[in-house]
């Protein structure tokens, strides 16, 4: 077989192909499918024809013929029943194919990148670090031959990759959208008469099919950091922040998102975070796993030996909740946390890190969505009700006609905005309450819809948040507990781009918004940063980024759970779409959305378990969980949950 045409048309890196993991049912791609009625024998079959495959000495995927893939366990998708690994080099493999089939090594399941290594020179073995970058690519990279013969070493041999990326993840696992075009150089030598790599990028490089395979989005919790404005102690408050990161998941996925917990917050959340472990704790022992009561027992080192209880519980809160992202399938009973001799410091049920300090505590609750119907009265309706009744208050009556609401978590609070986008009004949900003056007025010129006050929005500390929109640009305004004067709160950047719309959510930590520049809207995301005092603080909002950077034009958006949000927009040239993005520029996982004609505005729960409503050609509809769209009232506008 010709060295460059056999691999090329070979079996690759996913050829071989492991024995089952405890007896739990096969684990692959997202989305993909389990084999029906695969028996023993059959299996046995395929196993051996795999290894005939092998013997072949090809060394790259087939491109044709028919391909079946089997589903993720139920349990945890990180313990796969099938196992991908790299082929070895072949002896006289050419340039080309080396750098093929070292790039296919890199796709598999070995934990230490053992194959791939092969494929290096002996210099490389030793300077190579797989885990400093992943370039994520629309496809995989395309190795273009290039001869060097100008070169001093008369045996070298230069290989350029090349494709579109569209992403990458830094060595602590932070993704970033980053569209440009990818072209790196991979330079061989001879080694005996071996071609090897000698000099190459560090990292990999992926498509995008492999990074979706290999690798996961996991949540890590940290708890918010208010500075100036912590009136209580920083323990008292609790509040932890998802900080999205992107690990292995077939490869040690407990002990993975545990070392990642451990190694501190992504960079765009480290000013407004905080980590309960003291700095420098680490694993005393590794190979996590959960035990048969699916409790999870973590040793740890000197470090954090010296903490009181009420850190030590914090510290196994962040644990809990970071490994049960990881595990989603699998309830954990129970954390403890061990010094490295196995003596205990403390451990946190389920019960009490779901009562303590379970992030969606400050989201609230809510089993009611509102909106305001055709008689101007905002109207709440409960998840089972089928006929919408008018809230408590003066929004209640339809003497206000509102453009938009927003109702505080607790739901004892509501703040409106008048039609011309002029006022902000707020006001209890009770009997007997006024409506007041405006708390806040409009200081820009009102020429048209998009002008004036966007619709406000509450975090979970109580506080109300608003912009304030004219031609010339915008002011973004929080009130602290909704009342009193308003401050401004600095986008620095911004720039003259215009704010159309926000989103805050329940930590105040993290704002969206939908922002305006040359006629395009796009969804960024901001940090909000506390400075000054209690008396006086000073707030910002910094380092934006984009949450959906495929989109042209962004219509409307919904934070939908901790790292996560329902996103209305358009790609160049195509129809509206809703999908959910994570807050990292990522696309989430999460169930396919079915389609829904005109939207308007969407509205989501942080309780991914309620139904997104949105305000579209046929009315106010819901789409329940695992079911499509319905429509609850043919007229109406301003859909919201709490928040």
């Amino acid at each position: 077989m010709d060295a460059e045409r056999g691999e090329e048309h070979g079996v690759g890196a996913e050829a071989r192909v492991a024995a089952p993991a405890h007896g739990r049912r096969a684990a692959g791609a997202r989305g993909r499918r389990q084999i029906p009625g695969t028996s023993r024998a059959a299996r046995k079959t395929a196993l051996l024809g795999c290894a005939a495959l092998l013997l072949a000495g090809c060394a790259s995927m087939p491109d044709n013929g028919d391909v079946k893939a089997v589903d993720q366990s139920p349990r945890a998708e990180g313990d796969s029943q099938v196992r991908v690994y790299g082929v070895p080099p072949q002896d006289g493999a050419q340039p080309t194919n080396i750098v093929r089939s070292f790039l296919d090594a890199t796709t598999s399941d070995e934990a230490d990148f053992r194959t791939a290594t092969q494929y290096l020179a002996k210099s490389a073995r030793r300077t190579w670090r797989p885990f400093k970058t992943i370039n994520v690519l629309q496809e995989r990279p395309k190795p273009e031959p290039k001869a060097l013969p100008n070169r001093e070493d008369a045996n070298g041999y230069t290989v350029t990759l090349s494709g579109s990326q569209v992403a990458t993840v830094d060595d602590n696992h932070a993704y970033t959208p980053q569209e440009k075009p990818y072209r790196q150089t991979i330079h061989l030598i001879k080694e005996g008469d071996q071609w090897r790599i000698d000099r190459l990028p560090n990292g990999l490089v992926l498509g995008q099919s492999d990074f979706q395979r290999i690798y996961r989005s996991v949540n890590k919790f940290y708890f918010a950091s208010y500075d100036s404005e912590s009136q209580e102690p920083k323990a008292s408050r609790n509040v932890l922040v998802a900080d999205p990161v992107y690990l292995r998941q077939r490869i040690e996925p407990i002990t993975a998102s545990v070392e990642a917990l451990l190694s501190g917050p992504t960079n765009w959340l480290d000013k407004v975070t905080t980590s309960a472990f003291p700095h420098g704790t680490r694993l005393a022992a590794r190979d996590l796993t959960l035990d048969d009561s699916n409790a999870l027992h973590v040793k740890l080192n000197k470090q954090a030996v010296n903490t009181d209880t009420v850190q030590c519980k914090r510290m196994a809160a962040q644990l809990f909740f970071t490994v049960q992202d990881m595990t989603r399938a699998s309830k954990i009973s129970q954390v403890e946390l061990q010094d490295d001799s196995g003596n205990s410091l403390c451990a946190l049920t389920q019960d009490q890190a779901e009562r303590d300090f379970a992030p969606s505590r400050h989201a609230g609750h809510s089993a009611k969505e509102y909106f305001i119907d055709a008689d101007h009265k905002v109207v709440a309706m409960p998840d089972s009700a089928t006929e919408p009744t008018p809230v408590r208050g003066p929004f209640g009556t339809g003497k206000t006609p509102l453009r938009s609401v927003a109702i505080s978590r607790a739901e004892d609070t509501a703040a409106g905005v008048s039609s011309d986008g002029h006022a902000l009004y707020v006001a209890g949900m009770e009997d007997g309450v006024e409506r007041g003056d405006p708390l806040l007025t409009s200081a820009g010129s009102l020429k048209g819809p998009e002008d004036g006050l966007t619709a406000p929005s509450w975090d979970g500390l109580g506080d109300l948040w608003i912009a304030d929109r004219d031609t010339h640009g915008s002011r973004l305004l929080r009130m602290r507990e909704g009342k009193g004067e308003p401050e401004e709160v600095a986008v620095p950047g911004l720039g003259k781009r215009r704010i159309k719309a926000i989103r805050v959510a329940a930590d105040g930590i993290r704002i969206a918004m939908l922002v305006e520049d040359k006629g395009r809207t796009t969804l960024q995301l901001g940090r909000v940063e506390r400075a000054g005092t209690s008396q006086h603080p000073v707030l910002s909002v910094q380092e934006l980024r984009p949450i959906a950077p495929q989109l042209e034009d962004v219509v409307a958006a919904s934070w939908a759970g901790g790292s996560r949000l329902v996103v209305v927009g358009r790609e160049s040239g195509g129809v509206q779409q809703m999908q959910f993005m994570e807050t990292d520029g990522s696309a989430s996982n999460a169930q396919t959305l079915p389609g829904v004609n005109g939207v308007k505005s969407v509205a989501a729960s942080e309780d991914e378990t309620k139904p997104l409503i949105a305000d579209a050609t046929e009315g106010i509809v819901r789409l329940p969980p695992d079911a499509n769209w319905k429509t609850v009232a043919k007229d109406g506008s301003a859909p919201v949950y709490p928040g």
